[in-house]
């Protein structure tokens, strides 16, 4: 890097600070630092839960999809806008009808609070693992276009959100969330605009080159669906469901919807989310796109496709607005993740009995060992992305499953609640091994759950009963 783009890296990372310094003024109590006081734009939390979910897996694996396959990615977030539409129906009116601050309550007030803990406790695994993958997505980028190592990325990375999440509490994160989205979205058009200006044709026939070598392909009708995760049915179900957890029971997605005034909001915020992933994912494909063209069909190694591009092609300052933008994709996933773990462990597991001063030093807390855990990751034979989704994927189905049978008006022994979630975190574990395709460990592990509840307890009954 020269000069003005290490002033642009330094003045970015120094306005984050600053601006979350400035916001803490605003925090007088939990509700203030754990749902901004309820009191967030349905925009503003639209375009935090859009950042958060893309981070910079987007920035990373997404154009290297493209450049070495299709666009057959998009089959999944097509279905992320359908399973926001599920949580809409069937899970925000809950969660606004009980006033609570973490989503796990609900389970508590239906199962008791053994089982809200439980759930939280899963919650809080599946987050530090999932956001460690994200880390080292960042430091795989940061390192190649900066020459630091792995660590130093990720240290800097992670102190400089720490003290900005710490300082301002959840208003800081989603306003940051925003600008930051705006950010790394302006680098997919910037690497856009600078390739159609250096390629000899113009966009149509580009466009048309790539279609006709098979490079925008969408859909992918090939394949068997229960072992190939990107055939249609396979892509477009998993998504489906993925979002559906992801954004109905993963408290760090709920967390932005619950910081709207009113449900109306909420479901805007939720919905619009679905349709900007679309479109983001839609961008950053074409850039990879035309990255290929632009590197003229060169291998690069895996997941660093976006990176050398960067590193070997873009002047100074361009590169310093695109690092800008890697470094805002991480941030605003980290950050919520910190706040979020924060808070279902203040209201889970504390039973909401910590003041301010102390969620924040939970919030420390967490956010050491998110740096921790991504100091321990390694990069796998899968693309990035794909092993950020896996990991929900062992955990989500078992914790939708138990927000459905809370819906039921049966009452369930806590062991059978017990057993049913257990035995669909392990029938993943089943699955992965007979090369499932990840994309139906969710809806399977939801079936696993409720079947298995269900059974246990009338097993109970029978038992207490003296028929069994």
């Amino acid at each position: 890097m020269q000069a003005p783009d290490i002033a642009i890296i330094v003045l970015f990372l120094a306005a984050n600070i600053i601006f979350g310094l400035w916001q803490a003024r605003s925090n007088r109590n939990t509700g203030d630092y754990f749902l901004g006081g309820q009191k967030l734009p349905w925009i503003v939390a639209m375009l935090s839960i859009v950042a958060t979910e893309t981070s910079v897996l987007t920035f990373v694996s997404v154009p290297g999809l493209a450049y070495r396959g299709d666009w057959t990615f998009l089959q999944l977030p097509l279905g992320y806008i359908f399973g926001r539409l599920l949580v809409s129906i069937l899970l925000l009116p809950v969660y606004f009808k009980q006033g609570v601050t973490s989503i796990y309550e609900v389970i508590g007030t239906r199962f008791g609070t053994g089982m809200q803990k439980l759930a939280s406790v899963i919650f809080l695994v599946t987050r530090i693992l999932g956001d460690g993958v994200r880390f080292l997505a960042t430091g795989v980028v940061v390192q190649v276009v900066t020459g630091w190592s792995l660590p130093l990325s990720v240290m800097i990375i992670g102190i400089v959100t720490l003290v900005y999440t710490i300082s301002g509490g959840l208003k800081t994160v989603v306003w940051l969330d925003s600008i930051q989205f705006g950010l790394y979205l302006l680098g997919g058009f910037v690497t856009i605009i600078f390739i159609l200006l250096h390629l000899e044709s113009g966009l149509p026939e580009i466009l048309a080159a790539l279609a006709e070598s098979g490079k925008l392909t969408m859909l992918d009708t090939g394949g068997n669906i229960f072992f190939n995760p990107m055939s249609f049915g396979s892509a477009f179900i998993g998504g489906i469901f993925l979002s559906f957890a992801s954004h109905g029971i993963d408290y760090m997605m709920v967390q932005r919807a619950l910081g709207c005034g009113d449900l109306c909001s909420a479901r805007k915020a939720l919905i619009g989310s679905g349709l900007f992933v679309f479109f983001q994912f839609m961008i950053f494909l074409l850039a990879g796109s035309l990255i290929y063209l632009f590197m003229q069909e060169v291998p690069q190694e895996k997941d660093r496709e976006f990176a050398n591009f960067i590193v070997n092609y873009l002047p100074s300052g361009l590169k310093g607005i695109l690092l800008a933008g890697i470094l805002s994709a991480a941030m605003s996933t980290i950050s919520s993740s910190i706040n979020s773990l924060a808070a279902s462990t203040v209201t889970d597991l504390l039973g909401g009995k910590a003041s301010l001063g102390m969620s924040k030093i939970i919030s420390a807390g967490w956010a050491v060992v998110l740096i921790c855990i991504a100091l321990m990751f390694d990069e796998s034979d899968n693309a990035i992305i794909m092993m950020g989704l896996e990991i929900a994927s062992f955990t989500y189905g078992g914790l939708l499953g138990l927000f459905l049978l809370s819906r039921a008006k049966r009452n369930y022994h806590p062991a059978s609640l017990a057993f049913g979630l257990l035995a669909s975190m392990a029938i993943v574990f089943v699955l992965k091994l007979y090369g499932i395709a990840w994309t139906w460990y969710i809806l399977i592990a939801v079936l696993i759950n409720i079947l298995a509840t269900l059974t246990a307890d009338l097993l109970t009954i029978r038992i207490k009963s003296g028929k069994a």
